[in-house]
């Protein structure tokens, strides 16, 4: 910029010879110049650092320095850079700003330690435009007064901290009314020097660092002391202004307006849109600091996480709809470097895929700036033989979604634990299934017998694959030797028809007998109290229900071993709202009850609906191809549109959403929004009985989406369906949607107006009694569903 002489200024030189007078001082003195070379608009703090930038670049030439950005060491850099930015800053000062500025910043300086009491306790500038430097120093001045003093300051360091958690964290209310009690200027300063670019850090940075921040604090009023059993993985943060100007660097700036666009255009459009930005290019100065992150880490495998403005806020978690991607980071630095910008570039890239954005429409949220900020973590976790993983991991939720048992306190808490990476407890995996862990209860599992609980036990473990450098999913059994340290808190033998404690490594007689049971962990009290009080706290301090994502290390001790949580996402948790008790009719007319089943039953109640989508489970096993059964779920995602403005519900074989297409349809949020109730049929088979989506980003969807998740248990004597009904009814579908006639045979849409005018269904569930019904009912209903005339047969 054009540097326009001021008058009665002091020269470069002056202060230069000046300062030299004050070897301790001069940073802080210079410090000051820079404040107020910032405030008087002289120079803004980005300018500033940028030209700092090039002249360090022009002086690594002159010195012989031929690749700046690989060929001096990260600390040799700083220095470097540091030196400079006192040269620059004498300079700017020099030519701009009077002598008379320059002795009062000294005298200020030096007089700190003799000020009034009085001058300690004023706010002499405007937090809300002053740089963020000058309220670092502020806020820690405040901080380290005494408590007595503090109350004093309180208003002003509150404010303060507000200015700074808006700026560079999150500027949604709810957050900050949490975040203003429990983080410190210290904390905040420690946040901003691990930012790279500019912007905020986003809402699952935000979150996690939160919930860590509460779980710190050792005031009793806060409950049990656990802070030295909780942290955070050393973490990282690429601000949400990179995005832009990535954006801009690689003309995908037309890409912004996708969201308005037909979901359909949106779903093609996709592919193309990740690809382009793999193919982007990063501002060198981002890629230097990325490099220099990478260098901080060594060969620690490493997780690149989204971290959107709108992620983990109260009343939209966006759970599972952006990507992260696990990075080995086992190759040389060049290819290190490629898999984390590659893996940040498809990050930026999901901002707009399809489900997402209907997520977004759904929630009245289209229309907000969406920008991408990005957390790049280490893995939690230690190495067994060429593997990396952590010893256990999962999800946890501080009110129970759902009951298998009578006993089970909702308000208690609910686990989904793993072996290995926790990427099986948040996802719909293939045929696997973690340990669910009802904390009032923990004893208590929903299967009983022995072949139950071999079934629906853990049978593939997600991992690093240090020689291979990737991630892996593999068979328990190849991973899982007797040598592991941590086995006898894990697993469990099958012998005959039950399942024993492994007493020791010695009577194993073969791996194929081991079971993922984790019934150590799930009987010690240690662990149970750890993650109660961490849900319990967290609900408490966020005043509203809570779910997390976590690691457990274990460490062996006598008697005990200890227990250290890796806190690795925290975020609001939506739950069905309790409404009136449901009361069950015992009987009902044969010819007017479609269902009957019992087993983890939510609480509410749908009534009004007039069409079923139905996807008949024993004719889905015989679907001839793999193109079929993709096209059921396009069919199911064309009718959720077509049906939008009316009542209907979906009813098909359990796993909806599943990445194992033969355990049930293939859909995403996108495909199902309209609907009021999911059902998901287990129907019995040579396989067993699959496993329906409780706890899952899948089931979170639901309850958010205000959709019910409501589980069909044929193989249970007592349940009932309605099979000539089903079977007898007329197809709608190819009236409704010409294009999906080849899926007739399997996807029968049934309108009841058809099959019996002035009927509609209505499904009640009753969690406390764990049983659901649906059933036709006849009255004088509306347009809209409602009913104005209500008939219950019986």
């Amino acid at each position: 910029m054009a540097i326009q002489p001021l008058r009665s200024t002091t020269s470069t030189i002056d202060i230069y010879i000046k300062l030299a007078q004050y070897p301790i001082l001069a940073d802080r003195i210079r410090e000051r110049m820079r404040e107020v070379l910032f405030a008087s608009g002289i120079i803004d703090l980005a300018t500033f650092e940028e030209e700092v930038e090039r002249l360090a670049v022009e002086s690594q030439r002159r010195e012989g320095v031929l690749n700046p950005y690989h060929d001096e060491p990260a600390n040799v850099w700083h220095r470097r850079k540091a030196r400079i930015r006192a040269i620059h800053t004498d300079f700017y000062f020099g030519y701009n700003m009077p002598q008379d500025t320059f002795e009062e910043i000294i005298q200020e300086v030096l007089s700190e330690q003799q000020r009034s009491e009085d001058d300690y306790f004023e706010l002499a500038f405007n937090p809300e435009i002053a740089p963020w430097q000058l309220l670092f120093r502020q806020g820690e001045i405040y901080e380290n007064r005494s408590p007595v003093e503090q109350k004093r300051v309180k208003h002003h360091l509150e404010e303060i901290k507000v200015v700074l958690i808006k700026g560079m964290i999150s500027d949604q209310l709810p957050f900050i009314g949490v975040a203003k009690k429990v983080f410190s200027v210290a904390d905040l300063k420690w946040i901003y020097e691990r930012r790279i670019g500019t912007g905020k850090i986003g809402g699952k940075a935000a979150g996690m660092l939160l919930a860590w921040r509460i779980l710190q604090q050792r005031d009793p009023q806060f409950g049990p002391d656990i802070s030295n059993l909780v942290k955070i993985p050393e973490s990282f943060f690429l601000g949400t202004d990179v995005l832009y100007d990535f954006r801009r660097l690689n003309n995908l700036d037309h890409h912004m307006n996708q969201k308005y666009r037909p979901i359909d255009d949106i779903r093609e459009d996709y592919d193309s849109i990740v690809a382009e930005h793999v193919r982007g290019q990063f501002p060198p100065e981002i890629l230097e600091q990325l490099q220099d992150v990478l260098r901080a880490m060594g060969n620690l495998p490493l997780i690149v996480r989204s971290s959107s403005l709108l992620e983990d806020n109260f009343g939209s978690a966006f759970a599972g709809k952006y990507q992260s991607y696990f990075c080995p980071n086992q190759g040389s630095e060049e290819e290190n470097l490629k898999d984390l910008v590659q893996a940040i570039a498809r990050i930026y890239a999901s901002a707009l895929n399809p489900d997402a954005i209907s997520y977004r429409a759904q929630k009245g949220l289209l229309d907000y700036d969406e920008r991408m900020a990005i957390l790049i973590q280490e893995v939690s976790g230690e190495s067994y033989h060429s593997y990396f993983m952590p010893t256990l991991a999962g999800v946890g939720f501080s009110r129970n979604p759902f009951r298998w048992n009578p006993k089970i306190r909702r308000e208690d808490g609910f686990l989904r634990l793993v072996w290995g990476l926790g990427t099986r407890a948040v996802d719909r995996v293939s045929n696997d299934y973690p340990r669910m862990v009802s904390l009032s209860h923990p004893r208590l599992r929903p299967e009983t017998s022995a072949t139950a609980i071999q079934r629906y036990s853990q049978h593939y473990v997600d991992l690093i694959n240090l020689e291979e450098n990737a991630f892996n999913s593999l068979p328990v059994h190849q991973v899982l030797e007797t040598d592991y340290p941590y086995l006898r808190y894990l697993v469990s033998q099958r012998q005959g028809d039950s399942v024993k404690d492994l007493i020791s490594p010695t009577t194993l007689t073969t791996k194929r007998n081991l079971v993922l049971t984790l019934n150590h962990l799930v009987r010690d009290e240690t662990f149970l109290r750890l993650m109660r009080t961490t849900l319990q706290r967290l609900e408490k301090m966020y005043q509203t229900p809570v779910d997390i994502e976590f690691a457990i290390e274990i460490e062996p001790r006598y008697p005990q071993p200890i227990y250290r949580l890796q806190l690795l996402q925290c975020r609001p948790l939506t739950i069905y709202q309790e409404g009136e008790p449901v009361h069950i009719p015992e009987v009902l007319p044969a010819e007017d009850e479609l269902f009957r089943t019992y087993g983890l039953i939510p609480d509410g109640e749908a009534n009004g609906i007039r069409y079923i989508v139905f996807v008949d489970p024993r004719k889905y096993r015989l679907v001839p191809n793999l193109t079929v059964k993709q096209e059921l779920g396009r069919a199911i995602g064309r009718l959720n549109q077509l049906l939008e403005a009316k009542k209907f519900i979906l009813i098909g074989p359990g796993r909806w959403g599943s990445t194992n297409i033969d355990l049930g349809v293939r859909v995403s949020y996108a495909d199902i929004f309209n609907t009021k109730v999911l059902i998901e049929m287990s129907v019995a088979d040579a396989e067993g009985i699959p496993e329906l989506s409780y706890g899952t980003h899948f089931f979170q969807d639901l309850v958010e989406g205000g959709i019910y998740s409501l589980p069909l248990h044929l193989e249970n004597p007592r349940s009932k369906f309605n099979w000539p009904f089903f079977d007898d009814a007329p197809n709608l579908l190819t009236r409704l949607s010409p294009q999906d006639v080849a899926c007739a045979d399997f996807l029968k849409v049934i309108d009841l107006d058809a099959v019996r005018p002035g009927h509609r269904l209505t499904i009640l569930m009753d969690g406390v009694h764990d049983e659901a019904v649906g059933f036709l009912e006849e009255g004088d209903w509306k347009a809209n569903g409602h009913r104005t005339n209500l008939f219950i047969p019986g």
